[in-house]
């Protein structure tokens, strides 16, 4: 067999293919592009598009698609041929500039938010350059941007471009006044984790909640759970051990730096960690991710769930985003080096993250706002819905000494010593790891852990990417024609942090007084996604977004009709599912358990006449009980769903949540205690025990 060096990549048009296949003219335009962010020359698209279906072809592709991202969380892609008739009657395989270039799917039909009616059915995809094409199975993958038949984006990939040009043009501002010349491009670099729970096929299948909505709307704990910990890094099952084995050679033939491997927390949790790069590579590799791990799971017996909170007392899903700042000479400009204290262009870049987060707390919570993930945020698995900044003991003391002006004392480095001379010892890091944190400082990168496990991270480093611009070009605003360089970047941390020192917190995010002190420093506590998205359209936000150029004020309106009408339809699925569920297998499945021991108890009466037959009274009582409970839990859930206007997502999304959510709580309250007495044979679900421990 092939080593990993030898096919990794092996299925993208990356740099060697391109400078192997295409002219030194070409392939210098194509670099210029790809490092620089230079316009695309439009005639130089033939040439890439030749070598491109070439190669493409001698990989057995027959087809290609422009691979893009609208806004309904998944990927699109329309297949056409490479097939041309030719002069003599026959066919030839070719592909044009112009195909490569732009190709053409029904607008209408995606999620738009009023940018498009049914009617205007036109829409365009664009070739993103940056990122590489790919072949999966006969199709070459062309990465694209998606734009309605008048500009507006309609996708997750054209805003996340755009930010990332106002970071860079920012970010550049900041450097040349700290006489930083040399850097032409600044970078943003995102590693991406991915957790996801795995579950055996043919019980998935007999789950018409999981199949639905992708988690259970029902179901009962099993004695055991998380509590022991023994499945967090614990040894891999061989089958899913040979599963992660295909996984790894499918995703670094695609060229997706896939690194480490392990087992989450609760059972049949695992998590796929990857190698950071550019933003926009990073989002598009992270949808192949879940592609990949949805694909692969079938081919060895599992259902990859990506939802996440599919199990109630479990751990849920999340999506750690690694963000930091890379420049085209290699540097990190969120390293601290060995003196952070005097190290004035990482403390400007620090401080631009902190007035960042503090000033756009609510982009952030809604960047990371849906139906699912509001299971999930505020739980003992995930931070808080509170956004606040973790920086670690030293580098606050750093920028507390700043702040009251006063010398700051360096602390020498921790030799770690094990106790026994076997063992060696080792530095111990300047700072801890706080997993209570949304937004945390890990060394030369922060960790943002609110995305969820079946997002796009696009949205969320849009956010991140345009918050932090609007800082760095309010510091070059600040520092441009100084006359006392050093002076003002210093009094500037100073006053960034007497202004939004706020936002950062070192403590324990789960704790319950946390949400009193942050209440007190006027921090925002959004616990759902209606409580949040409006804030879209707040004037601070969109008025950032529009000068930042990443939205206009109709695609802001666009996406905050698309992100609540996709929470109330998200909702509305799941309760018309516990509705079908309760009706057509649970309150049957009680009557016929009740009515069996029934006739058990006659029975044994017509035998010994006087026998009390305690148990099967006690649960006919209250299986009867429980029937009739869920019977009227229905009936109001209903009457609830009918109320609903079905057009007006902001007042649904009040009444989904206010009121709908609480009565499906109470009907999965009933059918849970129900199912916690009802014998196995009877109940009609595969059951917890079944589906995370293989319980028989």
């Amino acid at each position: 067999m092939s080593t990993v060096s030898e096919y990794f990549g092996s299925m993208v048009f990356d740099d060697k293919v391109m400078r192997s296949m295409l002219s030194a003219d070409v392939y210098r335009s194509m670099r210029k592009t790809i490092n620089q962010g230079n316009p695309l020359n439009p005639e130089i698209a033939n040439a890439v598009a030749q070598a491109m279906k070439n190669w493409a072809v001698s990989k057995g592709a027959t087809h290609f698609t422009h691979w893009f991202q609208p806004l309904n969380g998944v990927t699109a892609e329309k297949h056409d041929s490479f097939i041309q008739t030719s002069p003599d009657g026959g066919v030839i395989m070719d592909f044009s500039g112009k195909e490569l270039i732009k190709g053409e799917p029904d607008a209408s039909s995606f999620p738009s938010g009023g940018l498009r009616a049914t009617f205007e059915a036109r829409g365009y995809t664009a070739w993103d350059p940056t990122s590489y094409a790919f072949i999966r199975g006969k199709t070459l993958c062309i990465p694209t941007a998606f734009c309605s038949y008048s500009g507006e984006a309609m996708d997750e990939k054209t805003s996340l471009l755009r930010s990332m040009d106002a970071l860079n043009l920012q970010a550049l501002k900041v450097l040349h006044i700290l006489g930083n010349d040399s850097v032409k491009r600044v970078h943003a670099v995102v590693g991406a984790e991915q957790e996801y729970f795995l579950v055996p096929q043919d019980l998935y299948e007999q789950r018409p909640d999981l199949r639905f909505t992708g988690r259970t709307l029902y179901g009962v704990m099993p004695p055991k759970g998380q509590e022991l910990d023994d499945h967090y890094f614990g040894p891999i099952k061989p089958e899913v051990s040979s599963f992660m084995e295909e996984l790894n050679i499918e995703l670094w033939k695609l060229g997706v730096l896939a690194k480490t491997e392990h087992n989450e927390v609760a059972p049949s949790q695992h998590e796929l960690a990857c190698i950071y790069t550019k933003v926009n590579v990073t989002a598009d590799q992270n949808q192949l991710v879940m592609e990949m791990i949805k694909r692969v799971a079938e081919r060895h017996g599992f259902v990859a769930l990506l939802h996440e909170k599919p199990f109630d007392g479990v751990n849920g899903s999340g999506k750690h985003n690694n963000w930091s700042l890379s420049t085209d000479r290699g540097g990190n400009l969120l390293s601290p080096g060995d003196t952070p204290h005097d190290n004035a262009q990482f403390l400007l870049f620090l401080c631009a993250v902190i007035r960042a987060v503090d000033e756009f707390q609510d982009l952030l919570r809604i960047s990371v706002a849906s139906a699912s993930n509001d299971h999930r945020l505020g739980a003992n698995e995930a931070p808080p819905a509170i956004i606040s900044i973790f920086l670690g003991d030293e580098l606050t003391e750093v920028l507390k000494s700043i702040e009251e002006d006063v010398p700051y004392e360096e602390h020498e480095e921790v030799l770690m010593k094990l106790g026994t001379v076997v063992l060696p010892g080792f530095s111990r890091d300047n700072t801890d790891r706080n997993r209570t944190s949304p937004f945390a400082f890990t060394g030369n990168k922060f960790e943002f852990r609110m995305p969820g496990s079946m997002s796009s991270i696009a949205f969320p480093n849009v956010v991140i990417n345009s918050a932090v611009a609007d800082s760095l070009e309010h510091f070059a605003s600040k520092l441009e024609g100084s006359d006392d360089l050093m002076k003002d970047i210093y009094d500037l941390v100073r006053e960034t942090l007497k202004k939004h020192g706020r936002i950062i917190f070192n403590g324990d995010g789960y704790n319950d007084a946390w949400v009193t002190e942050a209440e007190s420093r006027g921090l925002s506590n959004y616990r759902t996604t209606a409580d949040c998205v409006p804030h879209l359209l707040d004037e601070k936000n969109a008025k950032m977004l529009t000068r930042q150029k990443v939205f206009s004020v109709s695609e802001l309106e666009s996406r905050c009709e698309v992100m609540l009408e996709t929470y109330c339809k998200t909702i509305c699925i799941e309760a018309r599912t516990m509705r079908s569920m309760a009706i057509k297998r649970i309150a049957p499945a009680l009557e016929r358990y009740a009515a069996e021991l029934a006739r058990n108890a006659a029975d044994k009466r017509s035998v010994i006449a006087d026998l009390e037959c305690r148990f099967e009274e006690n649960m006919i009582a209250f299986l009867s009980k429980q029937t009739d409970s869920i019977y009227s839990d229905v009936d109001k859930l209903v009457g609830i769903l009918d109320s609903l206007s079905n057009e007006d997502y902001v007042k649904d999304s009040e009444i989904i949540r206010d009121k709908l959510l609480p009565a499906m709580e109470q009907l999965r309250h009933d059918s849970d205690a129900a199912e916690a007495q009802t014998s196995k044979t009877y109940w009609p679900l595969p059951n917890y025990g079944l589906l995370l421990f293989g319980e028989k």
